[in-house]
């Protein structure tokens, strides 16, 4: 099982950058999906969640109305489209697997069972 992770980098406080996840070794469209961030000296935190059919979708408050999660049953994929990006979304960004998908706002209700290798994000002011 391989989650891929890519797309992060340097990016201007404003900007849009798209990160995306390839899976591999998996039946994907049976996984809920998740991207999780850890930033410097803090905990890692829920971004964003979205259900096997991308039906329902999750986000903290703190991305909510500026960061989109999507996916791509047919290519294996999810996204995490992010907008108005602030210093403080600096972090890697952590893609996620859960087969027993639960939702919600929690990082609690969140239990992958694989995980991705993490893409760094860094916004700079």
């Amino acid at each position: 099982v391989q989650l891929q992770a890519s797309g992060g980098g340097l990016a201007q406080a404003g900007g849009s950058p798209r990160v995306s996840c390839v899976a591999s070794g998996i039946t994907f469209k049976s996984y809920g999906l998740e991207w999780f961030r850890q930033a410097p000296g803090k905990e890692r935190e829920l971004v964003a969640a979205i259900n096997w059919s991308g039906g329902s979708t999750y986000y903290a408050d703190s991305v909510k109305g500026r960061f989109t999660i999507s996916r791509d049953n047919a290519k294996n994929t999810v996204y995490l489209q992010m907008n108005s990006l602030k210093p403080e979304d600096t972090a890697v960004y952590y893609c996620a697997a859960d087969l027993n998908f639960v939702g919600g706002p929690s990082i609690y209700s969140y239990d992958p069972d694989y995980w991705g290798q993490g893409t760094q994000v860094t916004v700079s002011s």
